[in-house]
């Protein structure tokens, strides 16, 4: 007995003893130790942390195969298994996380607006406290470099491009009809309201293979996936009023908003050229529901609106003027859903429908369109690793356009096409390191239309040069088709093409970003015809080609100033052009060589008010004088605006705020217009196009109702 009781005592200090001792030492991909480390086996109480040399030691009971763990901050999970007998004198090297903030970024042609963005070049806020944007996102953006000012249109002209090569998408689905209808000579709008908008991405170049039927950029636009509270938002301006409402459940929520627009008001105050029969008069909705699931969200968006105006335009040959009436009908659903299927895989699927019908009357002639255009999208993402991540889909896209038209020369002539369009589209980020990332991809599209198949690959690189500032490469292929102006009366084209090249300098860090980014845009197979304007008689073929060259600079600081948070934009363009109707090769009218912009802000804590600025210049356009030999061989005088704007924080939660768009007057010209016949003496007599909202006063009223009593209304402009 007295043996057994000592075998098991010998038994039991053996097993009290038997500990396995690991150590080993930690460091960065270049050998330097990191101190601090976390180093533990998983699942147990056994580990401890590295020293000032990088070095850890400890022991456990743990015998077999197991799992050694070790973390830091700013660094990859390091994770190794096997027999903890082996794991002494380890030398671990820890690789950066790609994922932390001071990564390098893809940036390369694109601004981002966002809390969900690394880098913010504007905040969702700006986009409405921007004195000349006038709550419009699109005003907003022309503030930035890379646009150009085209003040008589009001879209999104981008580095050379025509306005049409810009196309919107909401959620990641193609909107067909962005902008409010208008008249020759007057901006237009977009259509949608920021306030239910917490992400804006405005690409200039050089964009993602997922996106495509653009050839200058793309504006994405992504709708707020978790309003804050309930609220009940009301506003009476000026020229109308709206009001919105929130209400929120367990896992879902509802925003609506609708607004009443009439410039009864503004042409009154404003007089111009044009006499108003009706003035311009809008009423719009929007709504989204939103739907949590276990491993998803469901959106649904839809927005309409109808516009009606009549006027008679001034024109140098119809001493009566030129009668004009429109009468428009909008209506775009959106519904897409994103969900995980596992860890690694996310999808994605989005439909979008527009309907869009027109009544116009010019002069003599009754025009009736009606546009029904459809897009489909299905993609995933596989996140093979934080170092690879890999993307691919296909989308579709449907348009059914359809025109009469009506006058005494032609009775009842009809024109129109179908399209539709298939892509596939593929794509991978690879992040070698903290400071150096590819994005690599590929789109294929078919044009049933043209029976024709194209491939688009783009490519873009960053790599990071200090911890706060990055270069980047890009390099893209785009195809578009050519508009609707054109396809009504031929289809027997093919889609136009651009060619971009991108170099960019980005710095970001103490509340002060500047970018710096030089491009190149080859043309080729842009649409020419042999008439004054595109018509039914047009002899069209795709031998346009063009180019467009230049450097964009952005500055923002929000620190050096106490409360004054300010930008400036500065863009270089060289451009010139063979399409349409061009007899040769030129500078086109919408182009304008030099673009400056500077916005400020400045909040007066003891007046309770935000007030700012915006001033614009930009130089002239080319226009043609038939009086002169050549082609597009004058320019107009430079174009110069100053807008200001003042918010008044009644309570926190009332606003009252003013607006005034050209402060100064300054009387720009956007071209002249010549007698279509010369005067006794052999010569065209002309007048000046002026924009006829050149100048715009705004005034409104905002209140919003919450639960959450504290609310700053302020955020919500």
């Amino acid at each position: 007995m007295k043996q057994l009781a000592i075998i098991f005592c010998l038994v039991i200090s053996n097993f009290s003893t038997a500990l396995t001792t690991i150590n080993g030492k930690v460091t960065d991909m270049k050998g330097m130790p990191i101190p601090g480390a976390n180093v533990y086996l998983q699942g147990t109480y056994d580990g401890s942390t590295t020293d000032e040399n990088g070095s850890f030691s400890f022991t456990s009971s743990e015998i077999g195969t197991q799992t050694l763990v070790v973390s830091y901050l700013s660094f990859e999970t390091f994770t190794m298994v096997g027999d903890v007998a082996y794991m002494k004198n380890l030398h671990v090297k820890l690789r950066d996380d790609v994922n932390t903030l001071d990564a390098v970024v893809l940036s390369a042609g694109t601004f981002s607006a966002g809390d969900n963005s690394k880098v913010n070049v504007l905040k969702p806020l700006d986009v409405v406290t921007t004195a000349s944007a006038l709550g419009d996102f699109v005003g907003a953006l022309q503030t930035l470099p890379g646009t150009t000012t085209v003040a008589e249109d009001g879209r999104l002209f981008v580095r050379g491009g025509d306005a049409e090569e810009t196309q919107i998408f909401i959620d990641g689905i193609r909107v067909f009809t962005p902008y409010t209808p208008t008249t020759n000579n007057a901006p237009t709008r977009g259509r949608y309201s920021p306030f239910l908008f917490d992400g804006i991405t405005f690409s200039t170049g050089g964009y993602s293979a997922e996106f495509g039927q653009a050839l200058s950029s793309v504006l994405l636009l992504n709708t707020i996936d978790e309003p804050d509270q309930e609220k009940t938002d009301m506003g009476i301006m000026s020229v109308g009023g709206g009001v919105g409402n929130t209400q929120k459940w367990q896992n879902s929520s509802l925003s609506f908003n609708v607004s009443y627009i009439n410039l009864a008001p503004y042409n009154a105050i404003f007089p111009n050229r044009n006499n108003w029969i009706k003035p311009f008069e809008t009423i719009s909705g929007e709504t989204v529901f939103r739907k949590k699931t276990n491993k998803g969200l469901f959106k649904l968006y839809g927005a309409f609106d109808t516009t009606d105006f009549e006027l008679t335009q001034e024109d140098i040959n119809y001493p009566e003027g030129v009668h004009f009436k429109l009468n428009n009908k909008n209506f775009y659903l959106n519904g897409s859903y994103e969900g995980k299927l596992n860890d690694t895989w996310i999808y994605f699927g989005g439909l979008s429908y527009t309907h869009s019908n027109n009544h116009l009357n010019i002069i003599e002639s009754a025009v009736e369109d009606n546009e029904n255009s459809m897009h489909a999208k299905l993609k995933f993402k596989n996140r093979i690793s934080n170092r690879f991540k890999l993307y691919f889909g296909a989308e579709y896209f449907a348009t059914n356009f359809k025109e009469n038209y009506n006058d005494e020369a032609v009775d009842n002539a009809n024109y129109g096409y179908d399209s539709n369009l298939i892509a596939v589209f593929s794509e991978a980020d690879m992040f070698i390191s903290k400071k150096l990332a590819f994005k690599t991809g590929v789109r294929a599209e078919y044009n049933q239309l043209f029976k024709e198949a194209n491939i688009a690959p783009r490519v873009s690189l960053a790599y990071k040069t200090s911890g706060k500032s990055q270069l980047s490469l890009a390099y893209g292929n785009f195809y578009q088709n050519p508009s609707s102006n054109i396809l009504k009366y031929n289809q027997d084209l093919k889609a136009q093409n651009a060619s971009h090249f991108i170099a960019n300098y980005q710095y970001n860090g103490d509340s002060k970003l500047f970018r710096a980014e030089a491009y190149y845009k080859d043309y080729s197979n842009l649409v020419k015809y042999d008439t004054d304007f595109a018509d039914i008689n047009s002899n069209y073929n795709n031998n346009g080609s063009g180019f467009a060259k230049g450097i964009d600079f952005f500055w923002r600081d929000s620190k050096s100033i106490k409360n004054v948070d300010y930008w400036v934009s500065y863009s270089l363009l060289d451009t010139e052009r063979d399409y349409k109707n061009y007899p040769t090769q030129a500078q086109p009218n919408f182009a304008n060589t030099h673009n400056v912009s500077v916005v400020g802000k400045y909040w007066i804590n003891d007046w309770r008010s935000q007030v700012g600025f915006s001033y614009a210049f930009a130089s002239g356009r080319t226009y043609s004088n038939p009086n002169k030999i050549g082609f597009l061989n004058e320019k107009t005088k430079s174009y110069n605006s100053l807008s200001v704007n003042w918010a008044y924080l009644i309570s926190p939660q009332k606003i009252l705020y003013a607006s005034v768009n050209n402060v100064l007057g300054f009387k720009n010209i956007n071209g002249y217009q010549y007698a279509s016949t010369p005067d006794m003496n052999g010569n065209f007599n002309r007048r000046a196009l002026q924009p006829a909202a050149d100048q715009f006063f705004f005034v409104g009223f905002f209140w919003t109702i919450s639960e959450d009593k504290a609310s700053n209304q302020l955020d919500n402009l």
